[in-house]
């Protein structure tokens, strides 16, 4: 445009996307022709984080038993024994959720369900 050009009143602009639930937050997800850049899904990335810190604690003899840990971090002990199994995850699936590559059926809620604890059904599960 150029400053002699009017400026129209109205302009449209279609922006193909639809909102899906990811991991308890709404996302925007784009058509399959384009990709966006990927971003760790949070919510995935902070419960691995607290299962290999709470792990390192119990190995490292800071706790002896979940229930004490729970009790110090103030939460279930159920809650923490479904967060801890996220530990069991094969090396490669932890990568790819660190990075954000995982597919968009992978949330935590799923993952609290309950897994194969073998690494080959995992994958094939992922």
């Amino acid at each position: 445009m150029t400053r002699g050009t009017p400026i129209p009143e109205t302009m449209t602009l279609y922006v193909p996307f639809r909102i899906v639930k990811r991991g308890g937050r709404k996302e925007m997800q784009m058509p399959d022709r384009v990709r966006p850049e990927r971003t760790p899904d949070s919510t995935l990335v902070k419960a691995l984080a607290r299962a290999f810190r709470w792990k390192r604690m119990l190995e490292a003899g800071e706790f002896v038993t979940i229930a004490e840990l729970a009790e110090r971090e103030g939460i279930a002990p159920s809650y923490m024994t479904r967060v801890l199994r996220l530990t069991l995850l094969a090396p490669d699936i932890v990568d790819t959720i660190l990075e954000g590559r995982q597919g968009p059926d992978v949330i935590l809620a799923r993952l609290m369900d309950g897994f194969p604890e073998e690494w080959e059904r995992q994958k094939k599960s992922f």
